[in-house]
Parts: structure tokens; C-alpha cells; sequence
């Protein structure tokens, strides 16, 4: 823990639907609910508008249409979310060249590192002030939208406080008092501690972090496992020495996927990485490139981040190879006696990389996969349908709010569909709140529109993976 209050996180409020209020000037200050808009839907984020009325994320799309039945219930448009995301951690990097992007929505960065004079004080007046700054010029970046900020001398502390006062809040948290501040409160506030946790520390009496105080590290082992009994110990007294870390990976090709609900299901974190695997093929397919080093990234509930790697005696871009490859790092992770349950204690990020790049590839490396070799390593992208897939239109349809452009009428987006007709609502983020009309939803006049976005300049993307059947992500 540092000297002084020089760790920030920033956390863009209600990020996906504050977009989506930002570019449909008819939705600003209206329920919005963003996620799988089926029936086996779930939330992904709701606007604060929505949550009055009890929306959450991860909350089935069914029972929020309960809740909040005029809602607007759209699916993600991700080029959009990756675009406000890129404008803001270019505003964070612009602050320091250490900034920690955990999500779309949400990172950490290294004051301390700054070179900027406002910054030549760390004492709490000068940091709050340029707090501000930084968050007027997130807003400027942005067009508007807001974010939650906390300062103090640790990562855990920082997101403690920028938790604090949200919306468009700011928190700082001077120095010496941070176990003040955490002791009445809740012990969910420390990450990791569930619903499951938070029974069984219930049970030996232990609902506040003034409590969890007292409680020894070994009672804490026994009662919850090793890595997170040592963990809740040093986070219940405020302990937390980890660094900022730069996650901007020259000469690799990597895809990540940060969850909002935290995931304990080994099948279902395979299948993420196998999918990541996919993507990360296509990426180096495209750029021409191959790789002999393979990668897999964990970061666990409590944030601490781990890593698995293999090295091939000849690069590749093939996505079985790859897939192949991660499962079985992905099994090597499960089957250490400390990584094991701390996988199954709950997985924040899961991420695949390919480095020890090269032009060229070797065609018969790994030729012809093994026989038990199951069908969807084989193939790199197919996966059971029971697990969860990304929003997407459907091939016959209209997702809700996605951007179209008519011939006639210029740009809008789906208000809904079905019976053979599309509402679109033509409307931008400049215009004021536009007029309403129907199409056929073959006609040849309206077309799906989509702003052209370039991939990250390192080659990593933070992708927040939306899912539409059983996984969702921040709000």
C-alpha cells in the first residue's frame, strides 16, 4: 500500500445503455435495458432510469420486461462501445503511461507515474483536483458520458471508492484511513466475497469487515481455501501492494473477455477460450502472421492475474491448434492444488494471446488432429449450442437498436420487428429525437450500418464479451 493517494479507477457509468441514451437522443432520460432481447435473454446493463425499478444485470430479459415493461430493450452494438472505449483510455493515457484497462468500461492507472505538473503534488487537494479534470475530459472525449472515479493508495481501495458515489461521482481516500472506511461496511465489498462466501462467514458471525478483522488468516484458510482466505485476511485491513500494470502487449496477438458475474464452470470457461482461440486466428490470418508461443490470461475474483503458456516447435495461425493447446493450459491451471480453486473460487477475465510472432506459417504442423479429439478444437469456432452465444442479428432480421441507413431517409436505428415489417427510428446522437416509419424487411433501401473502427495499435483488444443466453457483463 502506498503513501499516498495515487491509484484510480475510473468506471463508466451504466456504460452500454449510457451509450446507446447518447446516440438515440429519443431514449435519453427513458428506461433502457441493453442485453439478449429473447426469451432466454439476460441483462447486460441497465440505465440508472431502468434500475428504479429494480433492473439489474445478470437478471433473465423476461423477468426485466416484468419490471420494467416500457423499457427500451436493445441488443449490444459493440463498434460503438469499443469506440467511447478507445476515446477514454486514449484520456487515460494521455494522464499516464500506466493505465490498467480491466473492461470496456473500467480501468486503473498509476498516478504516480504521471509527468503531467498538475500532478507534481500527490497530497489529496491536488489529486482530487485533477480527478475532476481527468473526468471532464472523459466527458469531452465522449460526448457526454459520465464515470464513477475513486483515489487511494491501492487498486482495491480505489474501486472500493469509486463504487462510493455513483453516478458521475468522485471519491479520494486519504491515506491512513482506509480501514475507518471499510470496517462498517458490508463484507461483499470485498471482492471475491459472494453470496456463497458471505453465507459461511454469516455462519461463524461475520457480516461487517470489522468483524472479518478479527477473524486469524488460518481460520480464514479453513473456512474458505488458501488463496482466498489470505486474501479477504490482507483485504479486510486494507493490504493490497499490487501494481499498475500496462497491459499493452507489443509483437502478440491476444483477446480478452472480462465478466460482470464471475465465472466458477471450467466447461464454461473452455468454451470462452476455445471461442477467443477463434478470434485470435482470424486476427493473425488477416495480418498475415503466425505465432510458436500460445497464451492463456486469468484474472481471478480478487484480481490477482495469472498465466499459462506453451511454446510449439513452429508458429501457427491454425484455430484447432490453438484451441488444443489452450485446453490443455486451461487444464493445467485446474489441476494445481492452489490455481484449482482459486479458479473455482471465481474468474473475472479470461484472455488467449499468440506471440513469438512470424510471416509465414507451417502448413502440416498438428496435421490431422487427433481422433478423440473433440469436434469443436477440431474446427476452432463451433460450440454447444446450451452455452452462450454473442448478440448478433439474426440472418432473417432486426436486432433492437441496431444502426441502419436508409437510401431515402438517411440514419437510424431498429425500433423493433416482426410480421415481416421493421420500425426504424431516424435519429442521431447530433439530431434531435426523429420521426418513427415501417419497411418491409427485405426492402432494398434500408441496410444494416456499421462505423468502421480500427483494431487496437498493439494488437490486444479488452473485449467485453455480451452474453445472450447465460453470461453477462458490466453494467
Amino acid at each position: 500500500m502506498r503513501g499516498e493517494s495515487s491509484v484510480l479507477h475510473l468506471d463508466l457509468d451504466a456504460f452500454f445503455a449510457a451509450v446507446e441514451q447518447r446516440d438515440k437522443p429519443s431514449l435519453r432520460g427513458r428506461p433502457v435495458v441493453v442485453g439478449g432481447t429473447g426469451g432466454r435473454g439476460v441483462v447486460a446493463t441497465a440505465s440508472y432510469e431502468a434500475r428504479r425499478y429494480g433492473v439489474r444485470s445478470a437478471m433473465s430479459t423476461r423477468e426485466a420486461r416484468a419490471r420494467c415493461p416500457h423499457a427500451a430493450f436493445l441488443g449490444g452494438r459493440f463498434p460503438a462501445y469499443r469506440e467511447a472505449s478507445r476515446a477514454v483510455m486514449a484520456v487515460l493515457r494521455a494522464a499516464s503511461p500506466l493505465v490498467e484497462p480491466l473492461s470496456l468500461d473500467e480501468a486503473f492507472v498509476d498516478l504516480a507515474a504521471s509527468e503531467d505538473p498538475a500532478l507534481a503534488s500527490l497530497e489529496v487537494p491536488a489529486v482530487t483536483e485533477y480527478a475532476e479534470l481527468l473526468r471532464a475530459r472523459v466527458a469531452e472525449a465522449t460526448d457526454g458520458l459520465t464515470c464513477s472515479v475513486g483515489v487511494a493508495t491501492s487498486k482495491f481501495m480505489a474501486k472500493v471508492a469509486s463504487d462510493l458515489d455513483k453516478p458521475d461521482g468522485l471519491v479520494v481516500v486519504a491515506p491512513g484511513t482506509e480501514r475507518e472506511l471499510l470496517r462498517p461496511m458490508s463484507v461483499t465489498v470485498i471482492p471475491g466475497v459472494g453470496p456463497a462466501t458471505a453465507e459461511r462467514l454469516r455462519r461463524v458471525g461475520v457480516q461487517t469487515v470489522a468483524q472479518l478483522e478479527e477473524v486469524s488468516e488460518e481460520e480464514l484458510v479453513r473456512l474458505v481455501g488458501t488463496a482466498h482466505g489470505t486474501s479477504l485476511f490482507h483485504l479486510a485491513r486494507a493490504q493490497d501492494d499490487r501494481a499498475v500494470v500496462a497491459e499493452r502487449e507489443a509483437k502478440s496477438v491476444s483477446v480478452e473477455g472480462t465478466y460482470d458475474s464471475d465465472l466458477s464452470d471450467l466447461r464454461l470457461m473452455e468454451h470462452l477460450l476455445v471461442r477467443q482461440s477463434a478470434a485470435v486466428a482470424t486476427r493473425l490470418g488477416k495480418a498475415g502472421l503466425s505465432g510458436r508461443t500460445i497464451s492463456i490470461k486469468v484474472r481471478l475474483h480478487d484480481f490477482t492475474t495469472t498465466s499459462r503458456s506453451s511454446t510449439l516447435p513452429s508458429p501457427t495461425d491454425d484455430p484447432a491448434v490453438i484451441a488444443r493447446v489452450v485446453r490443455a493450459l486451461l487444464a493445467e491451471l485446474a489441476a494445481g492444488v492452489d490455481t484449482g480453486p482459486a479458479l473455482r473460487g471465481g474468474v473475472r477475465l479470461l484472455g488467449v494471446g499468440v506471440s513469438g510472432l512470424a510471416d509465414w506459417v507451417q502448413d502440416d504442423l498438428f496435421a490431422g488432429l487427433a481422433e478423440d479429439t473433440p469436434e469443436d478444437a477440431r474446427e476452432g469456432a463451433e460450440e454447444p449450442q446450451e452455452l452462450p452465444e454473442p448478440p448478433r442479428a439474426r440472418p432473417t432480421g432486426w436486432s433492437p437498436g441496431a444502426d441502419v441507413v436508409h437510401d431515402e431517409h438517411g440514419r437510424g436505428w431498429v425500433w423493433g420487428s416482426g410480421r415481416g415489417v421493421v420500425t426504424v427510428r431516424f435519429e442521431t446522437r447530433e439530431s434531435p429525437a426523429g420521426p418513427v416509419r415501417s419497411f418491409a424487411v427485405d426492402d432494398p433501401a434500408l441496410h444494416r450500418w456499421q462505423p468502421e473502427v480500427a483494431d487496437d495499435p498493439d494488437g490486444t483488444e479488452h473485449v467485453t464479451e455480451h452474453g445472450t443466453e447465460d453470461v453477462t457483463e458490466p453494467g
